[in-house]
């Protein structure tokens, strides 16, 4: 199972877009390099908020391509790095994703999957009704998140867009991804 790193982004302010780069640097145990949620506690406000000595389980956030095509649909254009993500991919669903998947991307890198981004509201913020479409609720009435999926970082190196995916799956059972 696999897929394609279709764009990279990468900001060193808090801000909710990141700007797309040439490539960015994976750190292991740390994140991307000059990343503001690098490191090896959490960095998103509200996590420090929480209790800022706990582990960074969101040192990197993968997002699928996929769905700004779903969201264009529904009258929203989004492009990479514009809904925080520092990896933006193609051809690999990784929403179906299980927990502790390995994710290896182009020579180096290795990237270990701990769950769902928990989308915010400063996805509305950023367009008024984009929320709705990223996350809601089943038929079953589970909520749904589409906003992609945290990881942290096994080994380092550096990823540009054009690199390949290979996605290792942990032993069974497998747990499903949820918030983190």
């Amino acid at each position: 199972m696999g897929g394609t790193v279709t764009s990279v982004s990468s900001n060193a302010a808090y801000s909710f877009t990141k700007p797309t780069r040439d490539s960015i640097t994976l750190l292991a145990g740390l994140g991307v390099e000059d990343d503001v949620h690098a490191g090896v506690t959490v960095k998103h406000r509200s996590r420090m908020a929480q209790d800022p000595t706990r582990p960074n389980l969101r040192q990197v956030h993968l997002m699928h391509e996929e769905l700004f095509g779903e969201v264009l649909a529904e009258g929203f254009s989004v492009e990479p790095g514009q809904l925080g993500e520092n990896v933006t991919t193609s051809g690999i669903d990784l929403l179906g994703l299980p927990v502790g998947t390995l994710l290896r991307i182009g020579e180096e890198a290795l990237l270990e999957v701990t769950g769902l981004r928990n989308p915010c509201l400063q996805i509305d913020t950023f367009q008024s009704g984009l929320l709705k479409q990223v996350v809601g609720r089943d038929a079953m009435g589970n909520v749904v998140r589409k906003a992609g999926i945290m990881s942290v970082v096994r080994a380092g190196g550096v990823i540009r867009a054009g690199d390949r995916i290979e996605a290792e799956l942990p032993p069974e059972p497998h747990r499903p991804l949820d918030r983190v």
